[in-house]
Parts: structure tokens; C-alpha cells; sequence
């Protein structure tokens, strides 16, 4: 399922949000430093090639493809578009905060920087309900995957932790190719082997029925609605395997959040409420408590 409203971040509302000037080129953003996060799990580190984050269940977490960035909400992870300014994932990283990487890897979106990238013959039948969007023949690897790189390539480049793949199965859409479960499952590993040559963790986005022939080499979940739509137990491996699973449930559902909350305790998911344009709205299970200022600081 698909959850996507396009945030159209540019450079100068980037540094609007976090009240710098926009004159002149702006500076390559420092590497991250070895900075220990409120979670206890070091920031990113300019070697990040030979490893990756691999979060833990219980951490905290928004998720914003919409509207102005709330850069003032505390979490220990955020979930933002891929096209933001590296000055973000800087502001956050000197929080403490991981971020990841939002792109979508099984569709076209013609919107997109890259859009003249992608060869007619990949492109399928439009993506029903999202305006300007089609299906991608993800057996296309030959096609598909230099740009896949390339976009991986630049959430890395601009310091991102890991990359969240929307739309990574496909293979139950009507997408106008015969695309098999074991071709999304090749295509799915094949993801996963590239965001880590990159040194970002990468996180299975949906997908109850692929768990158990990807959960060893995805890093996490991200899950939309697996209360409200009754397949949270799905995801109950990931949590098994030390791996954090980020739920959000979405407001013009009939969930009944109480219960999605308790049951999320339970098995240690981390559950958020949010409105369906993902913007900056959110309402926590349990609300995050922002780190103590460090003593001497000011």
C-alpha cells in the first residue's frame, strides 16, 4: 500500500525551517560523528561501508512527507523524503535522532528529479489512486537498477541511516506485467544488498506475506494500518530477531488506537497515529521524552 503525499522540500525552505541564510552556495554538511544516541546506538560513522544501524525494538519515531518540517518534535527516528536538504539530516543527527531515507522503488512518480531516467517499456498501468504515478517492471533489473543506485547513492551522500522502499511488492498489483512472488523477492534482496554495500540500513515497507523470506536480511519494518487491517502478527519475526517494527495507523480507519496501543506494547512495536498526507501531525502510543541538556552546555 501506498501512503505517499510528495513534500516538494527545496534548499531555501530547508534552511528557512532551521532559520539559516540562504545566500551563497551552502556548505557540504560535516559527517556525522560518533555522538551516542538517546537509544544507547551510535550515530553514523564516515566508515559507515563495512556496517549499518540496526535499530532496535522500542524506539520512537516520525514519519513527515507533507507540509514544513516539524524540526522541534523529539524522536529517536524520523522518516522523511529523500529529496530534503542534507542540512536536515544534520539538525537531526545532532540531536541524536537516525533519520531514513524515503524513496519509492516499484513506481514511477512523474514528478521526481529523475523521471526522464525511466525507459517507456519499464513503465506500467497507472497506480490507482495516486495521480501521476504507474508501475515499474521491477524484473527489469537491467533498467531499473542503475537508477535504484543512484538513489541510493544519494541517501547516502547526504548522510541518511537507512532507506525506507515503498511500494516494494508488487507482485499482487495490477501492474500490466507478470511479475512473480519470486521475482519481488529477488528484486527485494537485491535492495537490501545494495543499501548495505551503501551503509544504510534498509527496512521491509509492508508486505505481511514476504516476511519470512526477507526478515534475515532487512534491517526493520515499516508497517501502515497492521492493526486496523489485522495483520500486525505478521510482524511479530522482526521483533523476534531484535529488529524494530515502526507502525503507523492512520486517522480515517475505525482502529481502535487504544487497543492498537496496548497490543503495541506488548509486542514492542513502535506505534504512532498519523493523518493520511503524512504531514506533520502525529499522536504517540507513549510520547517520547527528549534526552536531559548535558550539564556545562548551553
Amino acid at each position: 500500500m501506498r501512503r505517499f503525499v510528495y513534500a516538494g522540500f527545496g534548499l531555501l525552505a530547508v534552511l528557512a525551517a532551521l532559520g539559516m541564510s540562504g545566500c551563497g552556495a551552502p556548505a557540504a554538511p560535516p559527517s556525522p560523528t560518533a555522538t551516542p544516541s538517546p537509544a544507547g546506538r551510535a550515530a553514523p560513522s564516515p566508515t559507515a561501508a563495512a556496517t549499518w544501524w540496526h535499530p532496535q525494538p522500542g524506539l520512537s519515531w516520525q514519519w513527515q512527507l507533507s507540509g514544513r518540517l516539524d524540526l522541534n518534535l523529539y524522536t529517536d527516528v524520523v522518516d522523511v523524503d529523500l529529496y530534503v536538504g542534507p542540512s536536515v539530516i544534520e539538525h537531526y543527527h545532532q540531536r541524536g535522532t537516525r533519520v531514513i531515507c524515503y524513496i519509492s522503488v516499484g513506481s514511477y512518480e512523474n514528478w521526481r528529479p529523475d523521471k526522464d531516467r525511466f525507459p517507456q517499456e519499464v513503465i506500467g498501468k497507472p497506480y490507482e489512486g495516486w495521480s501521476g504515478e504507474w508501475w515499474l517492471d521491477i524484473r527489469r533489473m537491467d533498467l531499473l537498477g542503475p537508477i535504484m543506485q543512484a538513489r541510493l547513492d544519494l541517501c547516502a551522500s547526504k548522510g541518511f541511516d537507512a532507506v525506507e522502499p515503498d511500494n516494494i511488492m508488487v507482485y499482487t498489483e495490477d501492474t500490466g506485467f507478470p511479475i512473480s512472488y519470486q521475482d519481488n523477492i529477488r528484486y527485494a534482496r537485491w535492495l537490501a544488498a545494495e543499501a548495505h554495500k551503501r551503509g544504510l540500513a534498509i527496512g521491509l515497507k509492508n508486505g505481511p506475506e514476504m516476511v519470512d523470506d526477507l526478515v534475515d536480511v532487512f534491517d526493520f519494518a515499516i508497517t501502515e494500518d497492521a492493526f486496523a487491517d489485522h495483520f500486525a502478527r505478521h510482524f511479530r519475526p522482526f521483533i523476534q530477531a531484535d529488529k524494530a517494527v515502526f507502525n503507523a495507523e492512520y486517522t480515517d480507519t475505525d482502529v481502535d488506537w487504544e487497543a492498537a496501543c496496548r497490543r503495541s506494547r506488548e509486542w514492542q512495536f513502535s506505534t504512532i497515529l498519523k493523518h493520511r498526507e503524512l504531514d506533520a501531525w502525529v499522536e504517540f502510543c507513549d510520547p517520547p521524552q527528549p534526552p536531559s541538556p548535558t550539564a556545562g552546555t548551553d
